[in-house]
């Protein structure tokens, strides 16, 4: 059906979109957003008696090392997810064999922004850096909220495509 295969396009359109105006605020507003890496590394924003504190970076070079490398992985989501539907819009009218191929670039971007979200901003941030115990800085709802955004959009661009008829 057509309209499933346009669906699939705009949906991972979306999610590019979506990341390329990530990049272009974590690029733009890079101090602002820099310093929440920061707070999250430092263990800034959490009780002073947790027992977890011992777990604080507090390299600025590290600090600067992780938020390039956030960013250069939202690059490539974003550039994978956008390569991956206009590839798929290339051959929207193609046989399904044809255009379940297109999907591999969108497959790799949306599961990276997956991996991104859930290892990186949930693990990672959320429970190794106890993000989630900070009231004023706890980023794991918004990135639950985007890694199951993406995690539904892969799936559904995963299903089998029928033959147009």
């Amino acid at each position: 059906m057509l309209a499933v295969r346009l669906a699939k396009i705009l949906s991972v359109a979306a999610i590019a979109l979506y990341m390329a105006l990530v990049v272009f605020n974590n690029v733009t507003d890079y101090g602002t957003n820099f310093a929440y890496v920061t707070a999250v590394l430092d263990i800034e924003q959490i009780s002073p008696r947790s027992d977890i504190r011992w777990r604080a970076v507090t390299s600025p070079a590290l600090h600067q090392a992780a938020f390039v490398l956030i960013i250069l992985t939202e690059v490539a989501i974003a550039a994978l997810t956008a390569a991956g539907a206009l590839a798929m819009a290339r051959v929207i009218n193609a046989p399904a064999q044809k255009f379940a191929r297109a999907k591999s670039k969108a497959v790799a971007g949306l599961a990276l922004g997956f991996l991104l979200y859930e290892g990186g901003f949930v693990a990672v941030a959320g429970e190794w850096f106890g993000m989630w115990q900070s009231a004023a800085a706890d980023a794991v709802p918004s990135a639950f909220r985007i890694l199951s955004t993406m995690l539904a959009v892969l799936i559904f661009v995963s299903l089998k495509d029928e033959e147009l008829t």
